[in-house]
């Protein structure tokens, strides 16, 4: 029997599946958040507009945008753009910092939202009842699946959700009491300036919420993933350098400063 050749170094086991997430396919992690953020953003607009279109009450919001839209005679993609930069306005004494999504909220709804409008409005002024009920009930699905999807991204908050946000860090107030005053003023303003309210405005404030707790686990899109130490440390590396576009690590402390 012949003499042994020099002992190969012990091969390490396989490192830990990262944590899962949406598939992106191979596609630039970056490139995946933001296509998910545009799409949110879209269909939030389109929601908006199935809800108005409907007649049977708007968004909270919405009942403010339509009553400044009917005095000022400007479009609602403009009044929602403008109302957008005013809560923003208001964020410096809160101490929020905006983001990229959150400036996309404003640019992206604003310019979407007039035409699907438009476009609803070829199905007749006012559309029959069933079509408005279901237009209702559509928009109101939708815009919880399209707040999952723009939230889950975790770019930054929308304006008027970070004013929430901000008023609760701010004054130590529960989320519920600040949400449930911000609403109540909208919508109490804006039904005295014309804007619409009805059983569209309750089913929106009931549903929207439990609609956006499902979605958002099935969407949201870690901050930042992490590097596994060699099978025999079993411990944890550094956050790694990004490939494309935003860094992990800026992503997710900025993230974390911003949130409640």
């Amino acid at each position: 029997m012949g003499p042994r050749g020099p002992s190969r170094p012990p091969v390490a086991a396989a490192a830990p599946a990262l944590p899962a997430g949406p598939d992106d396919g191979g596609v630039c992690p970056v490139t995946a958040r933001v296509v998910q953020l545009l799409t949110g953003l879209v269909a939030y607009a389109v929601s908006i507009a199935l809800v108005v279109r409907s007649g049977l009450g708007s968004m909270p919001w919405d009942v403010l945008h339509q009553g400044l839209a009917a005095h000022t005679r400007a479009s609602f993609g403009l009044v929602t753009a403008v109302t957008g930069a005013a809560v923003l306005v208001c964020w410096a004494p809160l101490r929020q910092r905006p983001g990229v999504g959150t400036v996309a909220n404003v640019l992206v709804i604003s310019a979407a939202v007039n035409p699907a409008l438009a476009l609803l409005g070829r199905l007749g002024d006012p559309a029959p009842l069933g079509l408005r009920v279901t237009m209702l009930l559509g928009g109101v699905a939708l815009n919880g699946l399209a707040t999952a999807l723009y939230v889950g991204v975790q770019l930054g908050p929308g304006p008027r959700d970070g004013l929430m946000t901000g008023l609760v860090a701010r004054t130590g107030w529960s989320l519920r009491l600040v949400r449930t005053g911000i609403e109540v003023t909208v919508v109490a303003v804006g039904w005295l300036l014309g804007g619409t309210v009805g059983p569209g405005t309750v089913l929106y404030a009931a549903a929207v919420g439990p609609l956006v707790h499902g979605w958002l686990p099935v969407f949201t899109r870690p901050a930042g993933r992490r590097e596994v130490g060699p099978a025999s440390t079993g411990q944890e590396g550094n956050w790694p350098r990004p490939t494309c576009g935003l860094g992990s690590r800026s992503r997710r402390s900025w993230y974390a400063r911003i949130r409640p």
